[in-house]
């Protein structure tokens, strides 16, 4: 069934780490859990296939909201929203722990000891006194001031660097910025070590963390995210092909889309950077259903020069499950979709979660192609990117509208090589079967 198929979307991912031939670094493997996979800790096996779809939907709406507000109010994460778990050691002796992997974070952080007050967490929280490589970073240093407006001062006694994010639930997390030695555990080999890593030491943490996880690893676009940190060990470069069964994340000079083929060429669009410097964005110029062509109407809230709110006026975003579209243009562009299906009648969803959804009495029906025209890359999604089966006898659209900031999902990323280069400031797509099912 395509719906339970859909539940196994992003179960395992797997990092390859690739620099230089000189480097240790070469087809590095690493294990991310999705929170819905049954090796989370999270999975509950009493849960229905729709109960999975409906909460990833409820996480989708809540995790928008980390783009929609002011970067100074809040960091780049809803703690209750997270999609993927990742297994780090951190120190020497290294100590194991699970924490949410983010794209749309930046700095590393996870609970340490002694707590001022730290939230219940399964496994052992890091001690930094019993580890030979932790060391804190000073007030005046590189990292302490690219913490910008997260940063919450210094102990000027001890000189030592602080940071504080607030998140959207009021969750929060307060500690020491640090540098540690990072491993990351590789399935095809032993662990690689990553010194002199900038993280958050957190001793003061709370809210609604769940304890399977400690901390976050940031994966975001800004200067102290791990992807940033590997900058000059991957060129700058990684990539993304996201499947209905096992997915893959490539970082390394080799990772881009190359030499495409007659029927997988390469569309690239530019990368816009605006503030925060976290979030991914691309620039929307139009949306087709079928032959018609509706020209995007979305701005980019959060950006003061007025001027440029239409370009980079989308978030792509690997942690979000729909895509979101600016309210306005959703209401013509879903009538659009309305009017071209054939075969099917519109009916309410049950859960109240995706505003067009089609009847379809278990016969095949047919689904407009709709065509993602971003800057310079038009994106052709096909029926399983832009539709999911939520029922044997409903298929509903993937994407709904929004009054904030509009965001690009996992689902219509599918079964597409997303290259970023962040050196060339480009964002490529190149269709790839990632995955041999379909819709």
């Amino acid at each position: 069934m395509a719906t339970q198929t859909f539940l196994l979307t992003i179960i395992t991912i797997f990092f390859f780490f690739t620099s230089s031939a000189s480097s240790h670094r070469n087809n590095l493997t690493v294990e991310l859990i999705h929170r819905d996979s049954p090796h989370s800790p999270l999975y509950n096996p009493l849960h229905t296939v729709s109960d999975r779809l409906n909460a990833a939907f409820h996480r989708s709406i809540s995790r928008s909201r980390q783009f929609s507000t002011k970067p100074d109010l809040q960091s780049g994460l809803v703690s209750t929203g997270s999609e993927y778990f990742m297994t780090i050691s951190i120190g020497t002796p290294p100590t194991k722990t699970l924490a949410i992997a983010d794209t749309g974070s930046d700095l590393t952080w996870i609970q340490c000891k002694p707590c001022q007050q730290c939230y219940k967490q399964n496994s052992p929280i890091f001690e930094k006194k019993k580890s030979s490589t932790y060391k804190t970073e000073s007030c005046d240093s590189k990292a302490c001031s690219e913490l910008a407006e997260h940063e919450e001062g210094c102990d000027e006694s001890s000189n030592i660097c602080k940071y504080r994010y607030s998140y959207g639930d009021q969750s929060f997390t307060k500690g020491d910025i640090a540098t540690e030695t990072v491993s990351i555990d590789s399935t095809s080999g032993s662990p690689v070590s990553f010194p002199g890593t900038i993280f958050g030491c957190g001793y003061n943490n709370g809210g609604t963390f769940e304890e399977t996880g400690s901390g976050i690893i940031g994966l975001g676009g800004g200067p102290l995210s791990l992807v940033s940190q590997l900058g000059s060990s991957i060129g700058k470069k990684f990539s993304y092909c996201l499947s209905h069964t096992v997915s893959v994340i490539n970082l390394g000079t080799n990772s881009i889309p190359s030499n495409p083929s007659k029927d997988s060429a390469v569309h690239a669009t530019p990368l816009i950077e605006k503030n925060p410097k976290t979030y991914y964005l691309l620039t929307l110029e139009a949306i087709s259903v079928g032959k018609t062509k509706l020209p995007y109407t979305g701005e980019y809230g959060l950006n003061e020069d007025k001027s440029k709110k239409t370009t980079g006026n989308i978030v792509i975003d690997s942690g979000t499950t729909l895509t979101l579209l600016e309210s306005g243009f959703y209401d013509k562009f879903g009538a659009k979709v309305e009017e071209s299906m054939t075969g099917a009648k519109r009916v309410s969803d049950p859960e109240g979660n995706l505003p067009y959804c089609f009847q379809t009495g278990g016969k095949a029906i047919g689904l407009p192609e709709i065509t993602m025209h971003f800057t310079g890359a038009n994106v052709k999604l096909s029926p399983s990117n832009a539709f999911v089966k939520t029922s044997e006898d409903m298929v509903c659209l993937s994407m709904i509208p929004t009054t904030e900031v509009a965001i690009y999902g996992n689902l219509v990323q599918m079964d597409f090589l997303v290259g970023y280069d962040l050196e060339k400031k480009t964002v490529s797509f190149q269709k790839m079967a990632c995955s041999g099912n379909g819709f």
